[in-house]
C-alpha cells in the first residue's frame, strides 16, 4: 500500500514539531514572533500568576491554540513532569527535518556535523550555537541514544536552536554514508592531523559520545579519521569544544 501525499505531508508536519516545556521557556518562545507555535498546553491545576497570565496573553495575541489538560496528561506531553511547571508548547520547527531531505537540500557541496551518542543537553546546546555561528550547513542528530531537544538544550544554545537545520534520523547508520560524501570521524587515536586535512566539497564530520567517542559501527562507515593535536599531556577535549574547532575550520 502506497501512502497518499496528504498522509505524508501530515506526517512530515507532526515529525517537525518539537515539544518544549517550562514557564520561562514558554514566555521566551511566545515573545519571539519568528518562532511559529502550533499549540500551547496548560495544566488545569495551574494557579493564576503573573507568568501564566503573560503566557496566556501572548498565546492569545498570536492566535495560538490553547489546550487544557490534567496534570498527568500534561506530563505525558512534556515527558518531564518534574520540570514542566504545568506548561508545554508544540513548536513548528521548520529547521527540524528528516535526514532523508539532505540530498535534496544540498544537491551540490555541503559541510555537516553528525552527532553520535551525545547525551549531555548542555553539550548539544553549545554545539548548536557553534554550528549556527559558523559555515556549517546543518546538524545530523539521531533520535536513538542521543539527548533530546529540550529547554536545557535551548538554554545552552543561547537562542540559536531554531537558526540552523537539524536533521533527525533513528541512527546515523541509517543515513551514512551519503552519496559522494566523505565521512570524517574525530578520534584522539587518529594519525592524521585535522589542520592538514584537505576538506572535501561534501563533508560530514562525526563527533562521538562524551566518554566513549565515535561508535565502532560509525567508524567503520567513515572515510577519514582525524585528530586534534594535543599538548602538555592532555588526552582529549570536551565534545562541544571539539565541535567549535571543527565548525571554524577554513
Amino acid at each position: 500500500m502506497v501512502d497518499s501525499p496528504e498522509y505524508l505531508a501530515k506526517r512530515a508536519f507532526f515529525d517537525s514539531l518539537i515539544t518544549l516545556y517550562g514557564r520561562n521557556v514558554a514566555v521566551e518562545i511566545l515573545r519571539d514572533t519568528s518562532i511559529k507555535v502550533h499549540k500551547l498546553h496548560l495544566s488545569k491545576s495551574n494557579r493564576p500568576d503573573e507568568t501564566i497570565e503573560e503566557i496566556l496573553a501572548l498565546a492569545q495575541s498570536r492566535g495560538v491554540e490553547i489546550k487544557y489538560h490534567t496534570k498527568d496528561s500534561l506530563s505525558r506531553i512534556s515527558k518531564n513532569s518534574s520540570q514542566d511547571q504545568g506548561v508545554a508548547l508544540d513548536v513548528e520547527a521548520q529547521n527540524y527535518r528528516n535526514a532523508k531531505n539532505i540530498p535534496n537540500d544540498f544537491p551540490n557541496n555541503f559541510r555537516l556535523l553528525a552527532l553520535d551518542g551525545i547525551n549531555n543537553p548542555a553539550n548539544l546546546g553549545m554545539i548548536v550555537r557553534s554550528c549556527a555561528a559558523s559555515c556549517i550547513d546543518g546538524i545530523i542528530l539521531p533520535k536513538r541514544n542521543s539527548t533530546k531537544l529540550s529547554p536545557l538544550v535551548m538554554k545552552a544554545s543561547a537562542g540559536t536552536l531554531f537558526k540552523i537545520p537539524i536533521y533527525y534520523c533513528e541512527t546515523l547508520s541509517d543515513v551514512l554514508p551519503l552519496k559522494n560524501a566523505s565521512v570524517i570521524t574525530l578520534s584522539s587515536h587518529a594519525h592524521d592531523d585535522i589542520y592538514s586535512l584537505q576538506i572535501p566539497p561534501r563533508a560530514i564530520f562525526v563527533l562521538g559520545n562524551e566518554s566513549e567517542g565515535v561508535s565502532r559501527e560509525i567508524e567503520e562507515l567513515s572515510t577519514l579519521r582525524v585528530s586534534i593535536p594535543m599538548h602538555r599531556g592532555v588526552e582529549s577535549l570536551n565534545v562541544a569544544i571539539t565541535a567549535g574547532i571543527v565548525c571554524f575550520l577554513p
